[in-house]
């Protein structure tokens, strides 16, 4: 039943790769629920303090949670059934369930590539992003992004736009849209392709829900396409998952000079294909999918990209500059200086993900920069630089 795997799911202190155990070991979570503590202790590789987590029989989360789904509309896919894809059972750490809203295309037998870069774009990644999910799309492909703010949203509206599915993997619930000015587009989503998230609804976005995300958003695809990435992007991590699994990788190439594009062009250095156009993707794949993929309609473009739709911003007040050689501050404040933009307010979830440094340091890093001058904060704790860094 599925209150048992929504159970085990939720249980907290247990890594995926425990739940993957026991779910090898007992076959069901129903049959793991009733174990003797002593059969659970014979799981290769359980403690026995995690062995203490699951005499937790308390099934109300459960319940809840399921009454939540179906008054949402969403269903639940566990790894254990038919519908699951192959392709993302078969990755190192496949989530033991799935919260899916939409209709999930058959990936198995599609043509999916997973479109990711940085939340601070340009407008030419804009304008690529536009014209690679609308050309992937109308040419046969699943475009996948991760909805996030960006590279991610642009890819999605050109899939949309091109009329074919298109799947989103978020690191939230499916009812949380993130950032919360896209919840229109989770709308558009959910109606033309499919929402996925391994969180139930009411789970709010945090830091550490995007790394585990990404390897969701990798291991559907056959592919992963980074379109404009600097070289501290959480699209990378995206990137790394994609490598790992044995995903093709593609990159769209930039100025040499561009930070925008600086994780771009290193991966291209790295090995991963230039590409200028979808068709540069898709035709790797004309053989294996010779009914889906149509070479003539993989170059049209939409007529008007995404941001020339957008009024001219007023030019903005120039920064006082900040020299970091000749500044007395900490490691942890010079790396937030670093990803900090100078107009669109970052969340701190965000700069936990792309600086890594553990949530606690990065506020207590905000405060001293903040009450310095060197970063405005915006509401609902978001943050912007306000100062022009050199170093």
């Amino acid at each position: 039943m599925l209150k048992y795997w929504v159970w085990l799911a939720e249980l907290r202190g247990l890594g995926n790769q425990t739940r993957l155990a026991l779910l090898r070991h007992f076959g069901t979570p129903e049959d793991l629920f009733y174990a003797d503590p002593e059969e659970i202790l014979l799981t290769e590789g359980i403690t026995r303090e995690q062995a203490d987590i699951l005499k937790n029989h308390d099934l109300k989360a459960a319940d809840r949670i399921l009454a939540d789904c179906q008054r949402l509309g969403q269903r639940i896919l566990t790894i254990q059934d038919a519908a699951y894809p192959g392709r993302l059972k078969n990755i190192y750490d496949p989530p033991c369930l799935l919260y899916v809203r939409g209709q999930l295309p058959d990936f198995d037998e599609e043509m999916a590539v997973a479109v990711v870069g940085t939340r601070s774009c340009t407008p030419y990644g804009i304008a690529c992003a536009e014209k690679f999910g609308y050309g992937l799309t109308a040419g046969g492909a699943v475009v996948i992004s991760g909805l996030a703010k960006g590279i991610d949203a642009a890819a999605t509206r050109g899939a949309l736009r091109a009329g074919g599915m298109t799947v989103g993997v978020v690191g939230n619930g499916l009812d949380v849209p993130y950032p919360a000015e896209s919840r229109y587009l989770y709308e558009d989503v959910a109606a033309a392709g499919a929402l996925i998230s391994e969180y139930p609804p009411g789970t709010e976005p945090a830091g550490a829900h995007f790394p585990a995300r990404n390897r969701i958003l990798s291991g559907l695809a056959l592919a992963a396409l980074v379109v404009e990435a600097p070289e501290r992007s959480g699209a990378l991590i995206t990137a790394e998952h994609a490598v790992e699994q044995g995903r093709d990788m593609f990159a769209v190439p930039g100025p040499i000079d561009a930070p925008a594009s600086a994780g771009c062009n290193r991966l291209i250095q790295e090995g991963a294909g230039l590409v200028t156009s979808p068709w540069d993707i898709l035709r790797e794949y004309e053989g294996r999918f010779p009914d889906k993929l149509r070479g003539e309609r993989a170059h049209e473009t939409p007529a008007v990209i995404g941001y020339q739709e957008q009024p001219k911003p007023e030019a903005k007040p120039v920064l006082p500059t900040l020299r970091l050689s000749e500044a007395s501050l900490t490691d942890d404040q010079i790396s937030l200086l670093r990803i900090l933009p100078e107009e669109e307010p970052m969340l701190v979830d965000d700069l936990v993900e792309l600086s890594g440094i553990p949530t606690r340091r990065v506020l207590s890093a905000l405060t001293l920069l903040e009450l310095e001058n060197l970063v405005q904060q915006h509401s609902g704790k978001r943050y912007t630089r306000a100062v022009t860094v050199m170093e």
